[in-house]
């Protein structure tokens, strides 16, 4: 029994503890939806030196919990997204300084248009209000998403993953530190502080309605528990089975270069391939040399029988690889019958994430970009360019692949919804 009281006891702390984050964001939202761009900016760019003057102490609590997961017998693709090092920590640093850079988003002039009758009628862009992100192993994204709802004029509340916890509190007591210095809430960005999947359930239900959009990121089963139990808005974020076809007129030095770097750049990351589809009108000639070269890189091959032929390294290919996100040094490679087999493939098995094509032929690649429903889609181009910062968004949240709101990279501008405002000069409507 008193077992049973303690399990209560325990849910309901919890329970008042997320309560109590959510109306605190709440109070937040308004004073940071009212903020002026430069005073937004100045908490940037503080917690951004926050993180550098902090680099010690980031990379001594990030330190404990690799060790802590690596005595779990943590996958090596986890360990890599978990681990951080001078140059993520300055990247992340840079991160909120490329942030403060970027136009405000709030407040922006959408469209404009005069009625028949004289109103003047324009749509503004407005912050969303309080944001929850649920993430995992990645601890850069407290940084990444503290810092784009902050810039968004968004109240933030972070849920990290309970092996990346050390250093998401770090990281956020820098967060904290360029807020309190700019005179903003401290609750703008709020992080969970304990590891408890109770929390998820919490924010999940929406915080007593003080939750108003919810961004998963992180594996399958994390982002399928949010869109199925979620009572608010997700920005949807899938799997990132990426492919990278090439097609028949495809430049053959350009095709090695592009495709060890999608694959073997980082192994880790949703932008990196998965899926290679090799088009069987230059397969004699392209298929063999790209197949070793992923080989001997030290990259596992699964293959289709054409491919198996080529290399005796290679292994067979299920039906479960052509679905299959590894986040992992091995890929899955198949020769299509041309453009038409390639896209049939990709919208068969793949995420609507990222997919790329490398060919030389204009119309080709034309038609590939028209037909692939994707949220990026490259044509000669790594697919590990499917990242906020390089398309110029500072950063991002993720990747959303559904197709309401938000698609592609999440970074400020997606983070903003509208008003209209309409100015009169005494209409009444007859």
């Amino acid at each position: 029994m008193a077992q049973a009281e303690a399990i209560v006891t325990s849910e309901r702390a919890i329970g008042e503890l997320m309560s109590t984050l959510g109306a605190g964001a709440r109070r937040a939202a308004r004073s940071v939806a009212l903020a002026s761009a430069e005073t937004k900016n100045a908490a940037l760019r503080a917690a951004a030196a926050e993180l550098r003057r902090r680099m010690g102490e980031l990379l001594a609590a990030n330190a404990l919990d690799v060790a802590e997961a690596k005595s779990r017998g943590t996958a090596a693709a986890f360990l890599d997204r978990l681990t951080l090092d001078p140059a993520r920590v300055e990247a992340m640093a840079r991160g909120l300084e490329e942030i403060a850079e970027l136009t405000d988003p709030v407040g922006r002039l959408l469209a404009s248009f005069e009625r028949p009758n004289g109103l003047l009628i324009e749509r503004v862009a407005t912050p969303l209000g309080v944001i929850g992100v649920i993430y995992e192993s990645r601890p850069n994204v407290t940084a990444d998403a503290g810092g784009l709802c902050l810039k968004a004029g968004n109240a933030a509340i972070l849920r990290g993953g309970s092996e990346s916890l050390r250093s998401s509190r770090a990281i956020h007591a820098c967060l904290v530190a360029g807020l309190v210095a700019a005179g903003l809430p401290e609750a703008a960005i709020s992080l969970v502080p304990i590891a408890d999947r109770a929390a998820v359930g919490a924010m999940l239900a929406g915080l007593d309605s003080n939750l108003d959009v919810i961004v998963p990121r992180g594996g399958k089963s994390l982002v399928a528990r949010v869109q199925h139990e979620a009572r608010v808005p997700v920005f949807a974020h899938l799997e990132g089975i990426v492919h990278v076809f090439i097609h028949g007129q495809a430049d053959f030095d350009m095709a090695k270069r592009i495709l060890l770097n999608a694959k073997m750049r980082r192994t880790g990351i949703c932008g990196a391939a998965e899926t290679l589809l090799v088009d069987r009108a230059c397969a004699a000639t392209h298929l063999s040399p790209l197949v070793k070269m992923l080989l001997d890189a030290g990259c596992e091959v699964r293959g289709d029988a054409a491919t198996q032929d080529v290399d005796a390294r290679v292994l067979p290919a299920s039906e479960e690889d052509w679905r299959a996100e590894y986040l992992d040094a091995i890929i899955a490679v198949r020769v299509v019958d041309g453009l038409e087999a390639a896209i049939a493939h990709i919208e068969t098995y793949g995420s609507h994430h990222t997919d790329c094509i490398i060919t030389q032929n204009e119309d080709v690649a034309r038609r590939f970009m028209a037909e692939v429903d994707s949220a990026i889609v490259l044509h000669n181009a790594s697919t590990q360019f499917a990242d906020g910062g390089e398309f110029g968004f500072g950063a991002e949240i993720g990747i959303a692949t559904g197709r309401m709101h938000a698609r592609g990279p999440v970074g400020v501008e997606q983070l903003t919804s509208f008003k209209y405002r309409v100015h009169g000069a005494g209409q009444v409507r007859g």
